[in-house]
């Protein structure tokens, strides 16, 4: 609209602004600029979910029935494991969830308004639509705004549009249609204004603000499970219907037999105990903390413990261009000046790096002394973590110059500023005046190439003469570099006359063009590699970003996305003008979205998962939150990226660089390693014991192991023996295979088939000794003693098998993981105190046994290794075919 209607539309003074009392009149009515508050979880809610789960059920049930029979040791025992597993979910959830808290705080700062005519400085959240803010350099803005008055205004926002470079600001009407990046004549909630000044009518505050329309999204938007929880809570659900079949059948068994109703009820208990793996929940939780310590060593923080091994299961990454696959630093790479070029090494506004060949043409040197001093921005800070006050464009150009060795100082005293002629972009240049310690006075200009262009007559040679201006030559290199997606300025300079009184457009008409720099949002070098390396291990990489397709298009094919390396590229209005039918094969073959804005970000992860995929997302702007919540796993930048984005993300990385997510990917993949091998090595023990009672029962004798000593087992060897599978290092080529597909479950036919076979051969085997030893005379205290060693002996050979599901254990040296011998020596011990401590055998109803039944259950451990090493090799042969 024109500035006038909005005016009149919003029945404010075009000078004065509002009254006091219209002012007051409508905060009463639109209520303050604040985003709109959100029901949170309290503290009871979450401890109360932490026991949403059927393997805990199952655990409660069990708990409750040992208490009502008597044996509170057992069900103590039971109760412990279900609390320190609900601490530890807790203390872990009680830090997330707190996006909509950053979201809120954004917006309360002070702000400059017209009322009545004055000035006034009043708090934010007292702005009302019709209010007439002002603006100048380091203000927020602090609502949307039409502005009305531009002086060479640019706003920073980046954090809502995604895109690197400030906006510059006019208020002229504009299309309806202008996509939101586009709107030249708004100023939205949380921009920063880096240049200029300006005067806008305020017209939304609060949650009618493009932030709160992310606000809103960001709290509708669904916290998915991760794979690991729905696996784990199918996996649940098949082991708790298992143990209740086998428990009823027991019960059945022995009443059809004639037992005691009683008698066959603790035994169906014994089963239910011995069959569900007590220390599973908290040894998942310790694999996960382990996980998240790794990650941690690799710049990645993890906010909540079951996205460690999402991460491991990611087969999409939607990842933003600014700051993740690029430096988020504006860098001059090339230099054109005097028909010759240079290449400018480093990254970022480090002086890191040099001009190649040599810095040693005059031509180049006024060029690079032109960009210098031309120029209203600082760089402040350690070289190693510099920050920019001003344009990030001028910064990069005084990088540049001190990569040649130019001191900005230095050049500053002896070419000090008399005048000015700021940006504007109408003029779409900006010249400054200097003056020579012999009293000479020359001005610089640096602009867009087609202005200075039409502003130029000559050139300067490499030796610091000038030539006529060949106009087409330089458009043809200009052409060349923007199409490597470098932003290009052109640098003049004009001798002035004596007693030049101002610096007038007048003066600049005869231009001596000294030469060209084109700038990047460089991609960082090591994500070029990650994102190859991703790929390599079956990932899709897709770039979602709200910069302009072009230069999405080029940075995608620095990094080899799309097919051959040539991305198609979707915008943001193609997609919303697109069926949405035709959306989910679009997103599946697309790799570069540009200038999409939050909603489509957040229809674009949803369509992926609809189609199965395990989605991570990245991202740093307030644009990114709604996305980065919905996402499977959402990853925010550390250094870079909004509070909002931080809060609404799983994981955080520390140096914002893509790098650091492939080497997430990979620690990810090793947790859910360790965890199929916990999982693969924990089952057999609870189904062996489950089968022995069964088949006691079946057979009508004694029990040969007590719901007691089966909880010894479980929790015995499930910390000494199962959690250091957990400290498994990654095996070799974890990322040259494809990612876990999300329908895969926890357990594959295999690895079940193999559980069964452990099951059976523990059977077999504590079956076998425990009646053998009843035939040579012992007692029955020592032949249950027999049995349980039978279980632990077992199981510490096993667990030299688990420590890879396929490969030899021959193949992994014994010590690369020392916990697995600390384990081992470690049940050993606490094997002897249960067999001979005294105060162990009233405890848990264990005997003294003679040596040589230690043989023999050691006989039986061997044999379980060598049929499982066998089992695994056959299997290889098999899959070498």
């Amino acid at each position: 609209m024109p500035v006038h209607e909005v005016v009149v539309r919003l029945g404010t003074h075009p000078e004065t602004g509002l009254t006091d009392a219209e002012a007051a009149r409508r905060l009463d009515t639109t209520g303050p600029n604040l985003l709109p508050r959100t029901d949170r979880r309290g503290p009871w809610r979450r401890v109360l979910e932490q026991f949403r789960h059927p393997l805990i059920y199952v655990l409660l049930v069990a708990a409750v029935a040992t208490l009502l029979l008597g044996e509170y040791v057992d069900g103590a025992v039971i109760i412990a494991v279900v609390l320190v597993n609900a601490a530890i979910g807790f203390v872990q959830e009680s830090r997330a969830e707190v996006a909509l808290e950053a979201l809120t705080s954004m917006v309360r700062t002070e702000s400059t308004v017209v009322r009545e005519g004055r000035r006034h400085r009043v708090p934010s959240a007292d702005l009302v639509p019709g209010d007439h803010v002002l603006l100048e350099a380091g203000d927020r803005v602090p609502a949307d705004l039409r502005l009305v008055v531009s002086q060479e205004l640019q706003v920073d926002e980046s954090a809502l549009t995604g895109e690197s470079s400030p906006a510059d600001k006019a208020p002229a009407e504009l299309p309806p249609d202008t996509d939101l990046g586009d709107r030249a004549n708004m100023g939205y909630s949380t921009g920063l204004v880096t240049r200029g000044q300006g005067r806008g009518v305020v017209v939304a505050t609060g949650g009618d603000t493009e932030i709160g329309r992310i606000h809103r999204l960001v709290g509708e938007a669904n916290v998915l499970q991760t794979p690991l929880t729905r696996k784990i809570d199918r996996f649940s659900r098949i082991l708790t219907v298992a143990i209740l079949a086998l428990a009823g059948l027991t019960f059945l068994l022995g009443t059809i037999r004639g037992e005691p109703v009683a008698d066959m009820l603790t035994a169906a208990v014994a089963l239910a105990v011995g069959a569900i793996p007590e220390g599973l929940p908290a040894v998942v939780t310790i694999t996960l903390a382990i996980g998240v310590a790794r990650m941690a060593r690799r710049r990645a923080v993890i906010r909540r413990l079951p996205a460690v091994e999402t991460l491991g299961s990611t087969t999409v990454i939607c990842t933003d261009k600014t700051g993740t696959l690029t430096a988020n630093a504006m860098t001059v790479t090339t230099v054109v000046a005097g028909g010759r070029e240079w290449s400018v090494s480093g990254t970022g506004y480090s002086p890191q790096g040099a001009l190649d060949p040599a810095p040693d043409s005059p031509a180049l040197r006024e060029c690079l002394v032109a960009g210098v001093l031309c120029n209203d921005t600082r760089l402040t800070g350690p070289a190693d973590a510099r920050t920019v006050v001003g344009d990030p464009t001028e910064a990069a150009l005084l990088v540049v110059a001190e990569k040649a060795g130019l001191d900005a100082g230095d050049l500053h005293e002896q070419l000090p500023r008399c005048d000015a002629v700021p940006f504007d972009s109408d003029r779409r240049y900006m010249a400054t005046r200097h003056r020579h310690p012999d009293g000479r006075e020359v001005a610089y200009v640096k602009g867009a190439v087609e202005r200075i262009l039409a502003m130029s007559s000559a050139q300067l040679q490499a030796d610091g003469s000038t030539v006529p201006l060949d106009p087409a030559a330089v458009h043809a290199r200009t052409e060349e570099m923007t199409a490597d997606a470098l932003r290009v300025l052109a640098f003049g300079r004009v001798d002035l006359p004596p007693g030049t009184a101002s610096l007038t457009p007048e003066l600049l008409e005869d231009v001596v063009l000294l030469g060209l720099q084109g700038m990047v949002d460089p991609p960082r070098p090591e994500a070029i590699d990650a994102v190859a390396a991703c790929r390599s291990a079956g990932i899709q990489v897709k770039m979602i970003t709200g910069d302009h397709a072009g230069t999405a298009r080029a940075i995608a094919e620095r990094f080899g996305l799309g097919e051959d390396g040539h991305p198609d590229v979707v915008t943001g209005r193609e997609l919303a003008a697109l069926p949405p039918g035709d959306l989910p094969a679009l997103a599946l073959r697309t790799a570069v979205f540009a200038r999409v804005d939050p909603e489509q970000k957040l229809r674009l992860v949803e369509v992926l998962q609809a189609q199965g995929h395990v989605v991570a997302m990245t991202g740093d702007g307030v644009n990114d939150a709604p996305a980065l919540r919905r996402a499977d796993i959402g990853v925010a930048m550390g250094l870079g990226g909004t509070e909002v984005a931080k809060e609404a993300a799983d994981m955080v990385l520390t140096d914002d660089d893509f790098a650091t997510i492939e080497a997430a990917v990979e620690e990810g993949r090793g947790v859910f390693d360790n965890l199929r091998k916990f999982i693969t090595f924990i089952l057999p023990t609870s189904f062996g014991q489950g089968l022995v009672i069964l088949a006691a029962v079946a057979l009508g004798t004694t029990l040969p192991i007590l719901p007691v000593q089966i909880l010894w087992v479980n929790m015995t060897t499930a910390v000494a023996l199962g959690l250091a599978l957990a400290f498994e290092p990654l095996e070799e080529g974890i990322m040259r295979r494809p990612p876990v597909p999300p329908s895969r479950p926890l357990l594959t036919g295999e690895l079940a088939g193999r559980i069964v076979l452990v099951s059976t051969l523990m059977l077999v085997g504590a079956f076998t000794l425990f009646e053998w030893t009843l035939a040579q005379g012992a007692e029955l205290p020592a032949a249950r003693t027999v049995a349980v060693n039978v279980f632990v002996v077992v199981q510490v050979a096993y667990l030299l098998t688990c420590r890879s599901l396929d490969r030899s254990v021959l193949s992994i040296g014994p010590l690369r993981n020392r916990w697995v011998l600390a384990g081992m020596t470690a049940m050993l011990g606490l094997q002897l105190l249960f067999t001979y401590a005294p105060w162990m055998n009233t405890l848990f109803h264990s005997a003294p046994i003679d040596p040589v039944w230690w043989l023999w259950t050691t006989g039986v451990g061997v044999v379980v290794f060598l049929v499982i090493e066998t089992e695994k090799w056959a299997r290889r042969r098999v899959g070498t075919r």
